[in-house]
């Protein structure tokens, strides 16, 4: 006897309905993300900041939109509770809308640590791909990181910013002694930042640590643009040199105090040849860290939370297809549990992993030892 069949009629629409509810909830929370981006990109949330509450005349004439859009877009934001209406009574022309004060640090201000709106970036350039992420599903193979576009870089390096800006070298690297002790000593250290990005944690490190000397190693040319960008910004150029380098180039063995891999680890098609690399690069009193998602140790989905919850979505769509690009790809995906990170570090040669005491919602902290 099926499972359907077993279940009465009352607990079978019981269910049904239940799912149902929630399957409207998905709906309405992934078009809220998408009005988010809508209104990221064209400045609407920061004009409001800037200038105030207004009607949507007035916020189309200030970000050089079109009126009909921006009306119907600021009521569906006051429906879902982004922002809020000063008078329900006017005529549609006349409703004047604000961005509530504790909206405004999560929707705008991207040096706050609490500053999420790059999600809905991530998550517009997550789906970009989607018929090629149908294909890699049907027949197998992957699909590459440059398929999903400028949305998803710029919204990983938003998103991370105000943690590897400050964060980083404000609380993570001071809390481990002896590597807070070595850069801030002589002769200066070098570092090796692996999958830098758009070279934020190369950036925050040097930003920190006014001694060290940073390579940020990626093999995305757009993002390696930018990071020499971010680096000029910042007058950081003379300490931090990004480049379009495999790493593991022999003539840069043995040449490091700090080898790091923030957030990506679980994206490489070969975490085993990526750590044994890294290995090779850090000298013989060096520190290996390793910077991935916090996931539970287990698979259980009757305990999973929210972060895990998210971290499985990222996976399905964007880290899991990166990471199969290549022949005989280890398939890691985002969950990346601290048993499989173990299990790579002791293929790769080093004696063991240590977890590290820094607490955040989203990241947990390896360091390797050879």
């Amino acid at each position: 006897m099926s499972t359907v069949q077993s279940m009465s009629v009352d607990s079978l629409a019981y269910q049904r309905d239940a799912f149902i509810e929630r399957f409207l909830n998905f709906a309405s929370g992934t078009f809220n993300l998408f009005s988010i981006y809508i209104g990221d990109r064209l400045g609407l949330y920061r004009a409001l900041a800037d200038a105030g509450p207004a009607t949507s005349k007035e916020l189309a004439r200030r970000t050089r939109t079109q009126e009909r859009y921006v009306r119907e877009w600021l009521e569906q934001q006051a429906v879902v509770g982004i922002l809020e209406i000063e008078s329900e009574n006017h005529t549609p022309m006349s409703r004047r809308f604000r961005l509530p004060p504790g909206h405004v640090e999560p929707l705008i201000d991207c040096s706050s640590l609490n500053y999420i709106a790059p999600m809905a970036q991530l998550l517009v350039g997550a789906v970009r791909p989607l018929p090629e992420l149908l294909e890699a599903y049907r027949y197998g193979g992957g699909v590459p990181f440059d398929s999903y576009g400028k949305d998803l870089r710029e919204g990983q390096a938003a998103i991370n910013y105000s943690a590897f800006w400050y964060l980083l070298p404000e609380e993570w690297l001071p809390s481990i002694t002896d590597l807070h002790i070595r850069l801030n000593a002589d002769p200066p250290a070098r570092v090796a930042d692996i999958g830098c990005g758009y070279g934020w944690s190369s950036l925050g490190m040097a930003k920190g640590y006014s001694n060290i000397q940073v390579d940020g190693f990626d093999l995305d040319e757009p993002s390696i643009k930018h990071a020499k960008e971010n680096a000029k910004r910042n007058k950081l150029a003379g300490r931090v040199h990004f480049q379009v380098r495999d790493a593991g180039d022999p003539l840069l063995a043995g040449q490091y105090d700090l080898v790091t891999a923030f957030e990506c680890v679980h994206d490489m098609s070969n975490p085993v040849g990526a750590l044994q690399t890294m290995r090779r690069l850090v000298n013989k009193d060096g520190i290996v860290l390793i910077m991935d998602e916090r996931v539970a140790d287990k698979f259980n989905p009757n305990e999973s939370d929210d972060v895990e919850k998210m971290m499985y979505g990222w996976s399905i769509l964007h880290c899991l297809p990166v990471g199969m690009t290549d022949e005989n790809s280890a398939g890691t995906g985002t969950v990346m549990r601290a048993d499989t990170l173990k299990k790579y570090a002791a293929e790769a040669g080093f004696s063991s992993v240590e977890i590290l005491p820094i607490e955040h919602f989203f990241f947990r902290f390896y360091r390797l030892n050879p």
